[in-house]
C-alpha cells in the first residue's frame, strides 16, 4: 500500500524547529490536470498560491476534483499537467516520500502491534533522529494533542477520536513542511468531530503548520479554514475566505452550495454606485448591494441570492414580499422557516431560519426582509444554481 509512503525517506526532516516557530511553508499549484480515460477530466487547469502556515480547504461535493487535487500534492497521482511547488522546490514530478509532506487519511492506518508511543515514533525512527531527540519530539507531540497518559496504549484500546489523534501526531512529529488531510474525522461523530476540529486548529496556529484539508462538510470548511477553494467539475469556482464565500459569493453555485441560498427571480429596475434595484416576479422590490448586478440592458432577468439565515420578518404587506408561512421547524437553537409569496403555488417558497423564539405560526402571514448587503445578484441565464456562472477567478 501506498499510503505511508509519504513518511519513509531515511532524511534529515526539512523542518527541525521546535513547536511555535513556524514550521510551515508556502505551496504552489500551476495549472494542475489530469484526465482518465474515456476523455472524463477529473482536474481542469486548476492555480492557487498557499500562503506558509494557512489552513486551506477544497471544499466540494462527490466528483468535484477535489481529493485528485490533493493526491496530486501528494504524490500519488501524477499530473497529465501543470506543476507543484513547495517552499520554491518544484516536486512535481517527485515520489511521494521524497516530497516530505505529511498525510492523514480519514482510516487511521495505525500499526495494531505499536503502541502510540511506537506509532508516533515510528516516522521518526526511519529518518535515524538520535534517540534523545527523538523521545523529546514524541513527548512534546503526544502533550500537545493531550495523548501523554495514552502512550502505552495499543490502538484497540483508544477511541476512534484518540486513534485520529495518533494518526495526527504521526503525521506531525518530523514537522513537515505542509500537512495533507483526506477527510480525517469523516468516519467520527458530530460531538467528536467538533471536539478534533477544535484541536486541528489550535495545533496548527501553534505549530504554523501549513494544512491543505479536504472535506464535503460546508461547516466544518468555514470552522477550520483561512480560505476555501470550493469545487466543482474539476475546477475552482471561488478560492477565498469563508466570510468572503458566504457573504461575497461570485458564483450561483458558491451561493447555494455554502449557504443554500433563496433564489428570487425578477429583473433590474434601477442601478446606481449604492445599491441595485430589483423587481421581484412576485411584484416586490428588493434593494441589494451594487457590486454584483450586470448591465440591466444586457441582462433584464436576474436571480437575487439571500440565505435563509439573513432573512427576516416583518408586518404582512411590508418588506419586499409578502406571504404565507407553511412551516414551521423546530432545530434546536433555531427554527426553519418556508413561506409561500403570494401569487400562487407555482411560486417558490422562501426559506428561513429564525432565532427558536420568534416563530411565526402555520398560516400566518408575514412580510420579508432583507439588508442590501446581504443581497446577491446573477443574471438569470439558465436556472438556479447553475445560472450565469462566469470563469471562475482562481489564485488569491
Amino acid at each position: 500500500m501506498p499510503e505511508l509512503d509519504v513518511m519513509t525517506e531515511r532524511q534529515t526532516p526539512a523542518a527541525d524547529s521546535p513547536p511555535g516557530t513556524g514550521t510551515g511553508k508556502p505551496l504552489s499549484v500551476t495549472g494542475l490536470r489530469k484526465t482518465y480515460g474515456g476523455g472524463v477530466t477529473a482536474v481542469d487547469e486548476v492555480s492557487m498560491e498557499i500562503a506558509a502556515g494557512e489552513f486551506v480547504t477544497f471544499l466540494g461535493s462527490s466528483g468535484s476534483g477535489k481529493t485528485t487535487t490533493l493526491m496530486m500534492i501528494a504524490g500519488f497521482c501524477e499530473p497529465d499537467s501543470g506543476s507543484i511547488v513547495v517552499g520554491g522546490r518544484d516536486v512535481t514530478r517527485l515520489a511521494p516520500q521524497k516530497r516530505g509532506l505529511g498525510f492523514v487519511f480519514q482510516q487511521y492506518l495505525l500499526f495494531p502491534h505499536m503502541t502510540v508511543w511506537e506509532n508516533v515514533a515510528f516516522p521518526l525512527q526511519l529518518r535515524d533522529i538520535p534517540k534523545a531527540e527523538l523521545r523529546r519530539r514524541v513527548g512534546e507531540t503526544l502533550e500537545m494533542a493531550g495523548l501523554s497518559g495514552m502512550a502505552r496504549r495499543r490502538p484497540r484500546e483508544l477511541s476512534g477520536g484518540q486513534q485520529q489523534r495518533v494518526a495526527l501526531c504521526r503525521a506531525l512529529v518530523y514537522r513537515p513542511p505542509v500537512i495533507l488531510m483526506d477527510e480525517p474525522l469523516g468516519a467520527l461523530d458530530k460531538k467528536l468531530r467538533d471536539q478534533l476540529q477544535t484541536e486541528i486548529k489550535r495545533i496548527q496556529r501553534e505549530l504554523g503548520l501549513t494544512v491543505i484539508y479536504v472535506t464535503h462538510d460546508q461547516e466544518e470548511a468555514l470552522v477550520l479554514s483561512d480560505r476555501i477553494a470550493v469545487m466543482r467539475d474539476g475546477r475552482v469556482d471561488q478560492f477565498d475566505t469563508p466570510r468572503e464565500l458566504f457573504e461575497r459569493p461570485r458564483t450561483p453555485f458558491v451561493a447555494d452550495f455554502l449557504g443554500a441560498a433563496n433564489f428570487l427571480a425578477g429583473h433590474v429596475e434601477e442601478q446606481t454606485p449604492d445599491h441595485t434595484l430589483v423587481r421581484l416576479d412576485t411584484g416586490g422590490l428588493l434593494k441589494a448591494r451594487p457590486q454584483t448586478a450586470q448591465a440591466p440592458a444586457q441582462t433584464p432577468r436576474v436571480r437575487a441570492a439571500v440565505q435563509p439565515g439573513r432573512l427576516g420578518l416583518c408586518p404582512a404587506g411590508q418588506g419586499f414580499c409578502t406571504g404565507t408561512v407553511e412551516t414551521v421547524t423546530y432545530v434546536g437553537t433555531l427554527v426553519r422557516v418556508t413561506v409561500r409569496p403570494a401569487g400562487g403555488a407555482d411560486t417558490e417558497p422562501v426559506r428561513l431560519e429564525l432565532p427558536a423564539g420568534r416563530a411565526p405560526a402555520p398560516g400566518e402571514r408575514v412580510g420579508l426582509t432583507a439588508d442590501p448587503d446581504d443581497v446577491s445578484v446573477f443574471p438569470d441565464s439558465v436556472s438556479a444554481p447553475e445560472l450565469g456562472v462566469p470563469a471562475p477567478e482562481q489564485g488569491r
